[in-house]
């Protein structure tokens, strides 16, 4: 059966698509839902403009990641931490991080864009990714200094 995608589904498609699905599947689930309806004539022309306005929105969120990216890649976060040594006591979480990014720069950043890779737990300069859309992803330097 063909179904227009009023919603993204993980494994199946993005809003507007139209793609093929089991009968059952269908019915028991995609429809009664509401996260698809039944392609028709006059809904695949509703999904062809669904499509537009999904690549417009999909565009503006890509331009918008990429100004943040140009403002943040230059700049240097600093976090102040309590150390023992030239060890954290704990680490740096993202919260940090994105709290830092809003309060040095004001650029508001999710703490759930942000990847660590590896545990900040000693002094100095550290590098975290923040992807903001799937186009776009960026590193920003962290650099963590002793609390006074």
């Amino acid at each position: 059966m063909q179904v227009i995608l009023r919603s993204d589904v993980e494994g199946l498609g993005k809003r507007g698509d139209i793609v093929d699905v089991a009968d059952g599947h269908a019915r028991n689930y995609l429809l009664p839902k509401g996260v698809a309806l039944k392609a028709t004539a006059g809904a695949i022309e509703q999904a062809a403009r669904m499509r537009r306005s999904r690549d417009l929105k999909d565009q503006s969120d890509r331009e918008a990641a990429t100004t943040v990216a140009s403002t943040l890649v230059p700049k240097v976060i600093t976090i102040s931490a309590k150390v023992h040594g030239d060890k954290l006591f704990g680490s740096v979480s993202a919260a940090e991080i994105a709290d830092a990014v809003v309060a040095q720069t004001g650029v508001a950043l999710d703490r759930r864009v942000i990847e660590i890779d590896e545990q900040i737990k000693t002094v100095g300069q550290h590098r975290v990714t923040a992807a903001l859309h799937p186009d776009v992803s960026f590193p920003i330097t962290v650099e963590v200094v002793p609390e006074d």
